[in-house]
């Protein structure tokens, strides 16, 4: 996969994401989110990916939003449609995030910020570099946070805490981060890529499709009352029960060894 604005890298089962405008700490722009989007299509249909690891060139995760290029397209004088551009290019790259079948590690390796921030929360796992920020910034440039973010950061942190980074648009480190349980780790910078691959390599080699089960009875049961996330259980067990790494699974039980799924 051969991109401009992202590098994709591919070894062992693992998928690493750059996002790559490193002098703009990584901003998005139209190009940058439709290639986002193509990549999550093409993991989600290659069996030979098994997790991926998305971060961000140079010194910045992402901010969000690149303003300026916003901006030349009459962004602030009612001249430029949010609802249309959200609709057409960072929707469904979230949905695609979320309904992807394999596991999803952001490692913030600098500021994540406005739709930025989303794009993290949109992971399934973070590590943070301690040097890592994180900012609900819609509200400084008055906007309502977006791209899935008042969804997923009130489910994440509670909606105290969510409100308070919403309404405030307030700089949140690292280590605050991870007392809320906005993220599962904060490492030494220098230690970020190291431990994102690690874990990396861990989801690599365990049942893909059963993480894939996993992911999609969890977002069903977000929304859903008990009687019916009972059933999604049942449903999804039935399917994670007709893999080989099931049957593997269980062999490896009896036989007394680590089992070596194969993500089939």
């Amino acid at each position: 996969m051969s991109y401009e604005t992202i590098i994709c890298e591919k070894a062992g089962g693992i998928l690493t994401i750059t996002l790559n405008r490193p002098d703009k700490l990584n901003a998005f722009t139209d190009m940058m989110l439709d290639e986002l989007t193509e990549a999550f299509q093409q993991v989600d249909a290659d069996a030979t990916v098994r997790v991926v690891v998305l971060t961000g060139a140079g010194r910045g995760f992402c901010p969000g939003q690149d303003l300026a290029s916003a901006v030349e397209r009459g962004a602030g004088n009612g001249q430029f449609s949010y609802s249309d551009h959200l609709r057409t290019h960072y929707n469904p790259l979230i949905l695609g995030m979320r309904g992807l079948s394999k596991p999803i590690i952001a490692a913030v390796n600098g500021v994540a910020a406005g739709a930025g921030m989303s794009l993290a929360l949109a992971c399934d796992y973070r590590i943070a570099a301690e040097s890592a920020t994180f900012i609900q910034a819609f509200v400084k440039v008055g906007l309502v946070p977006d791209s899935g973010s008042t969804w997923m950061l009130p489910r994440l942190i509670g909606m105290a805490h969510a409100l308070d980074m919403m309404l405030s648009g307030r700089k949140v480190s690292a280590a605050e981060a991870f007392e809320m349980g906005l993220v599962n780790a904060v490492v030494p910078n220098e230690q970020l890529m190291e431990t994102a691959r690690k874990l990396a390599q861990e989801f690599a080699n365990a049942p893909t499709r059963t993480i894939g089960y996993i992911k999609r009875a969890v977002e069903f049961a977000a929304d859903s009352k008990l009687e019916a996330a009972l059933n999604k259980e049942a449903e999804l067990q039935d399917k994670a029960a007709s893999t080989a790494d099931h049957s593997e699974g269980i062999a490896a039980f009896l036989e007394k060894r680590p089992a070596q799924f194969r993500g089939q």
